[in-house]
């Protein structure tokens, strides 16, 4: 289960961009050791040895991914770009089964106007923290329209959280 979170946006863009450069800069660093290892240890003096620069880099690709996930994954100074990843990836599940969504709430389906409301909460939050303010007015009024809709038929507007199983129900009604 997913949960909307809080966020200032500058200080989430702050701290990302700080994430971003420790990454790139430990990526960079390994890569250089692994290919001059590589070379060091099979290359020859004056002989071709870019296979092993790249062997050395895409070993450091793999190691990164695996530090990734084993270690900066639960690190405090990536929390604000794990936290974006995972809004992201809920988001994109709801986006996968939209056509069900947008189906069960013009049926009044009460789940999924729970859902199109975390989906909408969750997009405007995307959008905020990224500093993407193109279709940022069209988002509020389809935002307005559904609250109205909500409280009309009165279901709480803060559905800052996503059940999974809620999107496996809205795929089997809608079979």
């Amino acid at each position: 289960m997913f949960e909307i979170q809080p966020m200032n946006a500058d200080t989430y863009r702050q701290q990302t961009r700080r994430s971003t450069v420790i990454i790139a800069l430990i990526f960079l660093a390994l890569a250089m050791f692994l290919s001059t290892a590589a070379v060091a240890l099979f290359g020859e003096p004056g002989g071709d040895n870019l296979r092993f620069n790249v062997g050395g880099v895409f070993v450091a690709v793999l190691v990164m991914a695996a530090l990734m996930r084993k270690v900066f994954w639960t690190q405090a100074w990536m929390a604000p770009a794990v936290y974006n990843w995972q809004l992201k990836r809920s988001l994109m599940s709801v986006t996968n089964v939209m056509h069900h969504v947008t189906s069960a709430v013009e049926a009044g389906d009460p789940i999924a106007v729970k859902v199109l409301r975390f989906y909408h909460l969750g997009l405007n939050q995307m959008h905020e923290l990224d500093g993407n303010s193109s279709d940022h007015s069209q988002l509020i009024r389809e935002m307005d329209q559904h609250k109205a809709r909500m409280q009309a038929l009165g279901i709480d507007t803060q559905q800052t959280r996503l059940d999974p199983a809620w999107l496996e129900a809205l795929k089997r009604t809608s079979r």
